[in-house]
């Protein structure tokens, strides 16, 4: 008989009248691990946790038909859904368990195979199918991190300039726009190369594009991470301080950055000779210029540089001509 219990009920355990267990169906077994030898209490194995707890096989045994759910008192305390149906003649009871929907963390704890459930236990189809939406939700998430990372991919190349990998006038208006906003104290810088149109005509628009890549690091090393460097075109640069306002600090790192673009920059067999202008304007947290008033502004204090002889750095000042 019992035989035929651990075909139909893998998960099933046989118990005496007094409560003892007589017999575990393979499955059960399994999940118990090392188990002293039977005839062992079936309430030193198992804790009744729902509809109540029972302190005794009579009252358990009173609860014969309905639903009932058991926790291991063994680790990991697995919990299980179950049924005890009374045997015939006083001969005992017999419990059936189930997993019910942790089905798939117990398969896992205890290395359940199809082999340990009955054939006709729908826990497999589940398993099946649970199996099936990890990896539709899998194959979901992966495809939303592509497009996710596409989506990014599209917007930073949207924002940046292609020769030189430096934030582009687009995105240099956003940044202008949030600190304005934002009402702290930054600085707009912008930069024109001097002298570029000459290595242009005379070694090419391939030793021109070097020459502005090799600016643009110059630029970038010069800056800290928080910064913004910006290429306008052409030979035209900008430059973001976020919470910098120091006009003696702007003034030394300008006659560095022009110090380092006065520099020769091979090119093939040629050098190539620049240099560099800047206007400076400083925004206080009073501002209330507009991105394009502050780019005049800055504009400005750039042509003061190129009509005093190029090479040098200027502040704007209300009122300059």
């Amino acid at each position: 008989m019992m035989s035929v219990f651990d075909i139909l009920c893998p998960c099933h355990a046989k118990l005496s009248p007094t409560g003892h267990i007589l017999h575990l169906g393979p499955t059960l077994a399994k999940v118990l691990g090392d188990v002293p030898a039977l005839p062992v209490r079936f309430l030193e194995m198992f804790e009744l946790r729902r509809p109540h707890s029972a302190a005794s096989m009579r009252v358990l045994f009173a609860l014969a038909g309905q639903k009932l759910t058991f926790r291991l008192r063994s680790a990991p305390q697995t919990e299980l859904k179950a049924v005890l149906a009374l045997l015939p003649d006083g001969q005992g009871a017999v419990v059936n368990f189930s997993f019910g929907i942790a089905i798939q963390n117990a398969v896992q704890r205890h290395s359940l195979t199809h082999s340990d459930f009955a054939s006709t236990d729908l826990a497999i189809e589940m398993l099946y199918l649970m199996e099936a939406k990890n990896a539709a939700m899998e194959a979901s998430r992966t495809l939303n991190q592509r497009l996710q990372g596409a989506k990014i991919a599209a917007e930073e190349q949207a924002f940046t300039d292609t020769l030189t990998g430096l934030k582009n006038r687009r995105a240099l208006n956003l940044v202008l726009g949030r600190l304005s906003e934002a009402k702290v104290p930054f600085t707009v810088m912008q930069l024109d190369l001097d002298y570029f149109k000459a290595v242009n005509d005379t070694y090419g628009h391939a030793a021109g594009d070097h020459v502005l890549q090799v600016a643009a690091r110059i630029l970038v090393e010069e800056t800290r991470a928080e910064d913004t460097v910006v290429r306008l075109g052409g030979d035209e640069f900008a430059l973001v301080f976020y919470n910098v306002i120091n006009a003696t600090r702007l003034a030394k790192l300008s006659q560095r950055i022009i110090n380092r673009l006065e520099q020769p920059v091979p090119f093939q067999n040629n050098i190539c000779r620049i240099s560099g202008s800047i206007g400076i304007a400083l925004f206080d947290r009073r501002s209330e210029a507009s991105p394009e008033a502050m780019l005049e502004q800055s504009d400005q204090a750039l042509y003061a540089s190129k009509k005093a002889g190029r090479a040098q750095h200027s502040f704007f000042h209300c009122g300059a001509a």
